[in-house]
């Protein structure tokens, strides 16, 4: 394969070292056109749009992934191996599992538990577990702590399934300590491991399954603001590693 491929029509040199993936390209806009200096449009393919413009001196993409795990698999795949990206963060939505969270909490996917048979491609003789980059996390967590937000941290459910058949599936997970359900970081973390890469979920939790709190559409693509500016300064933080 070469640049452009056949999900990415950037050229060499567009896409920054560090890429932020909503899953809404919508958000990708915003993103771009609320927070980074002297965006560029560098990707438009499937209208999953793509931006690079900078944050505080620092190139950073921002470019979406579409939902779920085969979708996030072909971009994260080919920014890695065909841009040579070194980070992913997935900026995201999800459902809250634990009564002790709640709408708007930030949670950082420190491990990604799954229902996917994404990992069979890989022939593993054994179950995989798919975990966020410690050095990225890490950095995270001090650029989180510096906006005085302290997120949780821990297992969240990456699922293929948005709708299932109206049986109670999510209570094996709770009682696992699963924090919370999405539907794409457990494709990224195994991508990531697979070429040698760093990748990271931050969440911001937009309904929950238990309790009587959900966000708009709307507001899932405009509100996330502060998850934003984590991420954007976990890639500062990043630069040059």
């Amino acid at each position: 394969m070469s640049i452009p491929t056949p999900h990415i029509v950037a050229r060499a040199g567009e896409i920054a070292k560090t890429v932020l993936m909503p899953g809404d390209p919508l958000r990708s806009k915003f993103i771009a056109e609320n927070f980074l200096t002297d965006p560029v449009l560098v990707n438009d393919v499937r209208g999953v749009q793509g931006y690079t413009g900078t944050w505080k001196g620092v190139p950073v993409t921002v470019m979406a992934s579409g939902m779920g795990i085969p979708a996030i698999g072909i971009y994260s795949w080919e920014l890695y191996k065909e841009y040579d990206v070194d980070n992913i963060i997935r900026i995201g939505s999800a459902g809250a599992f634990r009564t002790d969270i709640h709408v708007m909490d930030i949670v950082f996917a420190q491990g990604a538990s799954t229902d996917s048979g994404f990992a069979h491609q890989f022939a593993l003789p054994g179950t995989f577990a798919p975990l966020a980059d410690f050095t990225l996390m890490e950095a995270a967590l001090q650029c989180a702590r510096r906006c005085g937000v302290e997120p949780r941290v821990g297992n969240v459910l990456s699922t293929d399934n948005f709708y299932d058949d109206g049986s109670d599936g999510t209570e094996p997970w709770v009682k696992m300590g699963v924090l919370a359900v999405e539907m794409e970081c457990a494709g990224l973390y195994m991508n990531a491991a697979r070429l040698g890469k760093r990748a990271l979920g931050i969440l911001t939790i937009s309904d929950h399954f238990f309790l009587d709190e959900n966000l708009t559409a709307e507001e899932r693509q405009t509100s996330f603001t502060q998850m934003m500016e984590i991420a954007l300064d976990t890639a500062v933080e990043m630069n040059g590693k």
